[in-house]
């Protein structure tokens, strides 16, 4: 359900922008997306796990609020990282 540092690291020197890039808005939604991929594939097994499926509602809002975010600043940005990340519009 949780992404390992490693796993973290390896996501954030995929989508940083410069050298000590950790919160740029790729970057967040890039461990978002993992963590909603990783959250969902437990979910299939655990169909009854509630407070589960609460947190990835969650995380899902803030991932949609960070598009949006980049979306009104930078178009460009925001049409890369969804492509990169196989996200619906």
């Amino acid at each position: 359900m949780t992404i390992t540092k490693e796993r973290k690291q390896e996501v954030i020197q995929g989508y940083k922008k410069g050298d000590n890039d950790t919160g740029s808005p790729e970057v967040q939604i890039a461990i978002l997306t993992t963590r909603v991929n990783s959250l969902t594939e437990h979910l299939r097994t655990h169909k009854k796990d509630y407070a589960s499926r609460r947190g990835l509602l969650a995380m899902v809002s803030r991932r949609r609020r960070l598009l949006d975010y980049l979306r009104k600043v930078d178009a460009q940005r925001y049409l890369d990282i969804i492509g990169r990340l196989g996200i619906r519009k």
